[in-house]
Parts: structure tokens; C-alpha cells; sequence
């Protein structure tokens, strides 16, 4: 049998050098070759993954079983189909697990509540339920969101536009998200976001990590598993920052804890933060240092961090890109911002309430139709406990993995129409001028069925008030060849390749 392996590795391998000598980049067509499967395709494609995964689902009429090499366990299926979506996210979900695989996939995420399945999955959401519905929580986050707005992002965007400066929207978004979150999870403001970007390697760290996250899925799982134990090209990247985020992490739970420990009073509304609610509910008890609860503490944190901080940044980024290359549906915005809103005055700045930004339908629609083309997660990973026939009769084993690609949902004609490629937020307008309801397994912006995401009301307070304030006070002008060509990354949230140039000018 390990003859076999090195065998099928070493033709793999073949099939791999001969792939990128030939480079046929004019077709996307998915073959499943001879004793290597599919593997040649992925490979061949693997910078533009999500398009290539799209155009699969495009060719397949929406569903694809994705062969692997004979000897590595490595076959899969890819669905964007919505019966199967709404079969495996919603009406099948007990039959429907993460994982140990998805487990392995994105090892970083511990036991949080992304990777966890069964009793583990539902303690965590209901705690979460509890905790994003906390009074206190909601007062909170409003003011650090708008704190960090008017300490962080208007004085950089007021530097950028008097000296006349190019700028990485995205990487702006990306700090202001990394101050929201850590303020919002631990109280503490690193302050990432401020006129000198200063270099702050814990936000950065999630970068790499979502693009090794990514390579592990477009590799066989022994070379990534070799890269591991060698500790070599992208699995020492991710180590590397892993540890750094460890260390971020742990050194701000234990400030917590003693800082908890001396307080006679848990819970104060100007700190209330995710942390300090958490420790309030184990029955008053604050969590030793070193105690058991620790890796829990530190699992639930970095999800957080991944789920609240870098998918919020990554719409706001495609948001603002889409609008620069659509100036009427801006214009549109702003028209419906100055209705709502007139008596705003010069130069000034305000915070909104949640009724106040309901009344911006058109905002709400657009952002919406951002999320359709660009959803912030652009696949989501299901493995099967028992065999299973889906609505379009595939048939599934056990333990097989099934992978949902939201991207290429997006970009169904089936779904949205022949213009499912424009950017027209109203689409999602109804004749009466409200938010017309799609249902969640048709847009997966925010996954679907019991597993559907808890900060999705957060989640749009926090890109209203941002996309308010810049819209309002800025014109941001994306810089000459940005504005054509550009792709996303290959990791785990949605990015930008290099970023979102633009320049910043106040209205």
C-alpha cells in the first residue's frame, strides 16, 4: 500500500508540472482526468479559485462531484444549487456535521463555535445568543464602533485628503475592524486605525493564516501535512502568526482576568464587553489564570476576531469599489442619506440610531447586493455522518464532504437573473420600497438554516454607519487601474488582491 501511495504521489506530481508548463487558462472546464482526478484542473486554476469554482457550477448546472487522486481519500462535492443548499443547511442539518476534516482545515479555530459540532455547537450558540442580546453589550458596541470612527478613521482620511495621498481603503477597514472587535471582545483598543498605520503584526496574522487555510484546501492533504512537519513554505507561514496571535490573545485574557478578579462589580455598562458579560455568566466566578476555561476563552476570542472583525472590513471594501464603478447608484445613496437626514450640519459628525439607519432602504439594498457578489465567506465546508441522496439525486456516502461555494451563488442566472453579473441594488427593492425577503438559502451572505450567523443585525449597523460617515463627508476616487481587472484573493474571508487604492477628498 505505501508503494501505491508514493506511486499515485509521484504521478500527481506529473500531472501537476505539466500542468503549469501548458497554462490553458481559456478553459475552466473541470475534468476528471485518469488516476489524478481533478487535481490537474484545481491546480492550474488555483490563483483564481472562487471564479474557477463559479464557472464549474456554470458548466455542472450547479453541482460537480470533484474526483481525487485514486489513493487519497480527496473526492468531494461542490453545489451551489439552492434545493441542495437549503437540503444540507437546513432540512438534512442533523445529517450534516463540520467535521473532523473541517476540523483539520482550519485548525486554528480550535473547538470555537465555527468548528464544533453536536452538544459543543449548541452550548456555544446559545451563549452567544445570550451574549450578543445583552442590553449592555448593544450600548457598547455602538459607542466603541462610533469611537473608534471619530478617533481613528476621520482623522486618517482627513491626513489623507489635505496632503493628496493614495491609500489602501481595504487596509483602513481592515484596522478599523481590528479596533472594533478587540475593544468590543476584550475592551482594549490597540488602536490600529491612526495617521501613522503603524505596523501591527496581530492583524496582520489573520491574513496569512486565511490564505494558508485556503492552500490547504487547493493541495493533497500529505503535502500541506508535509509543509506541517517540516515546517516549511505556507504551514510555517501559518504557524508563525498562529503564535502570534496565542500570545495576543492569551496576554489580553490574563489582563482581563486580574483586572476582573480585583473588581467588585462585573458588569458596568462602559465596559461591557464580550469577555467581561462571558465571565459574568459562569455564575460570578471569575476564570483562574491557568484554569481549564483558558483554551475555551482563547478559542472563543479568535473566532470573533475572525468572524467580527474581517468579514465586516471585507464588504465595506468590495461595498466602496462597487460604488466607485457604479457613480449613479452613489449619487442614489446620497440622495436617499440628504431625505432622511437634512438637518446635518457642516462639518459636522454624528452617530445613528438602529431606527434611523432602517429608514435607508436603498443603503440596506446595496449593501445587500455587495454581499451577493462578494460574500464576505465565499464557501462553507459540510461533511456527511450518514449516506444521503440530495434534491438533485446525487448520491453522497458517509463521510463525504460536500463544499457550498456562496461565490458562485451569487453569479446564478437561475437564481438572480441574466444580470446577475451588474451591480443593481434594486433588485432587492420591492414595488412598495422595502427590502424584499430572499430567502437565506438562495443568499448566503450569512450561511443559513441553524447555523445562520448571529451578527447579521450587527453586522449592518456597523457598514451603515461607516459607509454614512465617508459618503457623507468624503468623494473616495479609486485610483486609475484599480478600477478594471480587479480579482479576489484566495483565503478564507474575501479580499482584495492588493488592496483598494483610492484617493480621499472632502466634499
Amino acid at each position: 500500500m505505501a508503494i501505491a501511495n508514493y506511486i499515485g504521489t509521484f504521478i500527481a506530481i506529473l500531472w501537476f508540472l505539466l500542468v503549469c508548463y501548458n497554462r490553458k487558462r481559456n478553459s475552466r472546464v473541470a475534468t476528471n482526468w485518469p488516476i489524478v482526478g481533478t487535481i490537474p484542473g484545481i491546480v492550474a486554476n488555483a490563483v483564481y479559485i472562487h471564479d474557477y469554482a463559479a464557472q464549474v457550477m456554470k458548466d455542472s448546472g450547479g453541482t460537480y462531484l470533484m474526483k481525487g487522486p485514486w489513493f487519497p481519500n480527496m473526492d468531494f462535492i461542490v453545489t451551489s444549487d439552492p434545493k441542495n443548499v437549503n437540503h444540507v443547511l437546513n432540512r438534512n442539518f442533523a445529517n450534516y456535521e463540520k467535521g473532523p476534516e473541517f476540523k483539520e482545515l482550519f485548525e486554528p479555530l480550535g473547538d470555537g463555535i465555527f468548528s464544533s459540532d453536536a452538544e459543543a455547537w449548541k452550548v456555544q450558540r446559545k451563549m452567544m445568543q445570550s451574549l450578543m442580546k445583552n442590553t449592555n453589550f448593544e450600548l457598547f458596541l455602538s459607542k466603541t464602533v462610533w469611537k473608534n470612527i471619530r478617533k481613528g478613521l476621520v482623522p486618517v482620511l482627513d491626513h489623507f485628503s489635505r496632503n493628496g495621498l493614495e491609500v489602501d481603503l481595504q487596509d483602513l477597514f481592515q484596522r478599523l475592524a481590528f479596533d472594533n472587535i478587540c475593544s468590543s471582545a476584550f475592551g482594549f483598543d490597540p488602536s490600529c486605525l491612526s495617521v501613522e498605520l503603524p505596523n501591527f503584526p496581530e492583524a496582520k496574522a489573520f491574513d496569512i493564516i486565511e490564505e494558508a487555510v485556503i492552500y490547504r484546501h487547493t493541495v493533497p492533504r500529505w503535502l500541506w501535512k508535509l509543509e506541517k512537519w517540516l515546517q516549511i513554505g505556507q504551514e510555517k507561514k501559518l504557524q508563525v502568526s498562529w503564535d502570534i496571535l496565542d500570545a495576543f490573545i492569551y496576554k489580553c485574557l490574563y489582563k482581563k482576568q486580574e483586572s476582573l478578579s480585583t473588581s467588585k462589580t462585573l458588569l458596568k455598562e462602559e465596559e461591557c464587553d464580550l469577555i467581561t458579560a462571558l465571565m459574568a455568566e459562569e455564575e460570578g466566578q471569575i476564570v483562574p489564570r491557568g484554569g481549564k476555561s483558558d483554551k475555551f476563552l482563547r478559542d472563543f476570542v479568535f473566532t470573533l476576531i475572525a468572524a467580527g472583525g474581517d468579514t465586516v472590513s471585507s464588504a465595506l471594501a468590495w461595498f466602496f469599489w462597487l460604488l466607485a464603478t457604479n457613480p449613479s447608484e452613489e449619487t442614489k445613496i446620497l440622495e436617499e442619506i440628504e431625505s432622511n437626514f437634512p438637518q446635518k450640519e457642516v462639518g459636522k459628525l454624528r452617530c445613528f440610531t438602529s431606527q434611523e439607519l432602517n429608514k435607508l432602504v436603498y443603503l440596506h439594498a446595496a449593501l445587500c447586493e455587495t454581499l451577493r457578489l462578494y460574500p464576505t465567506v465565499p464557501f462553507n465546508n459540510k461533511t456527511t455522518k450518514e449516506a444521503d441522496t440530495l434534491p438533485t439525486g446525487h448520491r453522497v456516502g458517509p463521510r463525504t464532504r460536500i463544499l457550498i461555494t456562496f461565490y458562485a451563488m451569487g453569479r446564478m442566472e437561475e437564481i438572480w437573473g441574466k444580470d446577475c453579473l451588474e451591480f443593481k441594488p434594486g433588485r432587492w427593492i420591492t414595488e412598495q420600497g422595502s427590502i424584499m425577503h430572499v430567502p437565506s438559502y438562495k443568499f448566503t451572505a450569512f450561511n443559513a438554516g441553524p447555523r445562520s450567523c448571529l451578527g447579521k443585525d450587527v453586522s449592518f449597523i456597523q457598514m451603515k454607519i461607516v459607509a454614512i460617515t465617508i459618503l457623507q463627508n468624503y468623494r473616495v476616487q479609486v485610483v486609475e487601474g484599480y478600477n478594471t481587472g480587479l480579482s479576489a484573493r484566495n483565503t478564507v474571508v474575501l479580499r482584495m488582491r492588493g488592496g483598494l487604492r483610492v484617493r480621499i477628498t472632502k466634499r
